[in-house]
């Protein structure tokens, strides 16, 4: 293998730039030429193409994003669109590719793997924790780490005027930011979709706690369980509380990469490399505990990752 290809697609995250770069330098290690592709798949069908060189990927580590940047591309989930983007790879001379992204960057990959038989590896890329065969997908603990530092200056002004706030997170249908970022900013609740709730059940807990002198009270809601608005009016009208709305939103998706995200990214990355000269194919590299693990692109995209239920256990006795 001579040459390979790395791009990102769909929603960015903090990590993704030290992937990349660890996909440029693993490959240059290793005798290979590495070309950026542009915006996704649609600069793949455009021939947004460039050779990557180490001075390309310097200080690139720290940096929050993507330098490679992302796009939506409908054109690409047509027959049409994929033989452009396969003719593109083949006029480069690109005969491996590494996609970064979630669920549906993965699913294109696989179509590349599975219909045109382009040698790819996929690498986990989303906040929103909800990718089938890694413990933990590049960016995530940026953003809970993100959210932490907004709950806990929240948390400030909420005990000086006694109020309540309802904070709503990113995730998509996945809980996992909302669970982790309740547990690890002591919250009085956490609605997730995984979880059948109640609303007024929340509010008599909270009631409880501010007949026990508890002056403040920090509900975290998953954005796919509902929205936080309209749970924040029930909390208005049935439990009468002082209550204010924050939703975080894309801020959730900023910020320079923590460490664990650069290393995880980092390893992930060189990975994927090996892999490729390894012959491998059709897979996602991921984290199986302390290990990179190798998951089918088949079985990533129809099994569904779980949330841990002990850690749903000790959300709902740590908020009692």
């Amino acid at each position: 293998m001579n040459r390979i290809g790395v791009m990102t697609s769909g929603g960015d995250c903090p990590g993704m730039n030290a992937a990349i770069r660890s996909v440029v330098r693993t490959g240059i290690a290793n005798g290979i030429e590495v070309f950026g592709i542009e915006q996704g798949y649609k600069g793949l069908i455009d021939g947004k193409i460039k050779l990557l060189e180490s001075k390309d990927v310097a200080n690139m580590i720290s940096r929050g994003g993507t330098f490679l940047k992302s796009a939506r591309c409908m054109e690409f989930k047509t027959p049409e669109g994929q033989q452009a983007a396969v003719q593109q790879l083949q006029m480069h001379g690109i005969e491996g590719l590494v996609v970064i992204g979630g669920d549906g960057s993965l699913t294109g990959a696989r179509v590349l793997h599975e219909k045109y038989g382009i040698k790819v590896i996929g690498l986990p890329g989303s906040i929103d924790n909800d990718i089938y065969g890694t413990s933990i997908s590049i960016g995530v603990d940026t953003a809970l780490n993100t959210i932490c530092r907004a709950v806990d200056m929240i948390n400030e002004t909420a005990s000086s005027h006694d109020r309540t706030f309802l904070i709503e997170v990113m995730g998509r249908n996945c809980g996992y930011l909302a669970l982790m970022s309740a547990i690890a900013t002591g919250a009085e609740a956490v609605v997730i979709p995984e979880v059948p709730y109640n609303i007024e059940n929340i509010i008599n807990k909270i009631k409880v706690r501010y007949i026990e002198g508890k002056s403040r009270s920090i509900v975290i809601v998953a954005e796919g369980a509902g929205s936080a608005y309209d749970i924040g009016k029930a909390f208005q009208l049935i439990g009468g509380f002082d209550t204010r709305i924050t939703v975080l939103g894309h801020l959730q998706r900023g910020g320079a990469p923590s460490v664990f995200d650069r290393t995880l990214a980092t390893r992930l990355g060189s990975a994927a490399v090996k892999g490729l000269i390894e012959g491998r194919s059709g897979v996602m590299a991921g984290l199986g505990g302390r290990e990179i693990v190798f998951t089918p692109l088949e079985e990533v995209l129809t099994k569904k990752r779980e949330l841990d239920a002990t850690m749903i256990k000790i959300a709902e006795e740590l908020s009692l």
